[in-house]
């Protein structure tokens, strides 16, 4: 099997590698103290922006880390904040509204292409968003996947992205995915991460993966080679795992499930250690699954809506609505299928004293 980086070509697959075979056991860590990035949800309301809820939404995820001592980061623009539907006007105000309210956070922009012809990929089409969002103050840009992106070879591949990294004045964080999240998505073998990991402009990647273990393959390459390149789990059907290997999280679950997560990130690396954390592992996660959940099509898109529904339970939002553009839609009953997928977390949190989650 292939150890050596020296080794990779643009057709090995993780399976003919070390990274595909070492065990989650063995990249445990309880010291580090990695940061939580929320994909933080665009709430609407009469087919507009729901400014006050958005507001509200980040407030109330902010109170959550600050009480658990987590650094937290969000991530605007992105899947979870309809990035796809996006005018560049409201890419603009989304991040000049959360700005104005809150002005120390860390953000992450998520970025894509714009305009016409997708099946042909031009770097120039990451222009507009990257320059919209490197005009704001402590921001890192994520560069997200787009149809002309996938259509490339590998290698081409590679070099789209460090074309695109040459128009970052910011930190750059390249992001992955499976088809469970856009239908063209694919996710990246060993050699284009590696390519990836050693550009000095990207400080880290974010796979969002259900279906395949591909987080944990970037965490035993990036840990085995010691890269300089921060693997963030985008895997919201294995949170823990993250948590477990004391690496960042970047996930729209960070949403729902905030005040759970940042305390068992808490407990995680508290002394004396409390198994209760295994608990908490799992409440959040079994909510997390109904939130994720795969649709006929095997699309976990719609969790947006899902989202929505779990905040307007907890009282954060006032309504459950999303983009009027977006396609994402879970079927009528959702109120009732989330208020029954909140009963176990909900028991946990008050067994374990978590503030700030309980129903409205």
């Amino acid at each position: 099997m292939i150890s050596d980086p020296a080794d990779l070509i643009p057709t090995t697959t993780w399976e003919e590698t070390v990274w595909a075979h070492t065990p989650e056991e063995s990249l445990v860590d309880r010291a580090s103290r990695p940061r939580l990035c929320v994909a933080t949800l665009l709430p609407f309301r009469d087919g507009q922006p729901d400014w006050q809820g958005f507001e509200d939404s980040i407030r109330w995820m902010l109170t959550c880390a600050q009480t658990a001592g987590v650094e937290i980061a969000f991530v605007l623009n992105a899947d979870t904040g309809y990035i796809f539907q996006l005018s560049e006007a409201l890419y603009a105000e989304v991040i000049r509204r959360f700005r104005s309210a809150f002005p120390e956070p860390t953000i992450i922009c998520g970025t894509t292409a714009t305009g016409a012809g997708e099946s042909e990929f031009r770097a120039d089409r990451y222009r507009p968003q990257i320059e919209i969002a490197q005009a704001f103050d402590n921001v890192e840009v994520m560069i997200m996947t787009s149809q002309g992106l996938e259509n490339l070879t590998t290698e081409k591949r590679r070099d789209a992205y460090f074309e695109i990294a040459e128009m970052l004045t910011v930190p750059g964080i390249v992001h992955a995915l499976e088809p469970a999240f856009v239908p063209w998505a694919t996710p990246f073998g060993p050699w284009l991460l590696n390519q990836l990991a050693g550009h000095p402009r990207f400080v880290g990647g974010k796979i969002s993966t259900l279906d395949e273990p591909h987080f944990l393959y970037w965490a035993a390459m990036c840990r085995d080679l010691k890269l300089d390149f921060a693997p963030h789990s985008g895997d919201d059907f294995g949170i823990a795992s993250a948590i477990r290997m004391g690496l960042p999280l970047l996930i729209g679950a960070g949403v729902s499930a905030c005040p759970l997560i940042c305390e068992a990130k808490r407990m995680w690396t508290a002394e004396p250690f409390d198994m209760r954390v295994y608990k908490l592992f799992e409440a959040f996660q079994s909510l997390e699954d109904a939130v994720f959940r795969l649709d006929e099509k095997g699309s976990a898109a719609a969790y947006k809506h899902s989202t929505a529904h779990v905040l307007k339970l907890l009282g954060i939002i006032a309504c459950a609505e999303i983009h009027p553009d977006c396609q994402d839609q879970r079927p009528s009953g959702e109120d009732a299928r989330m208020r029954e997928a909140l009963v176990r977390p909900l028991r946990m949190a008050e067994r374990l004293g978590i503030q700030n989650f309980r129903l409205a």
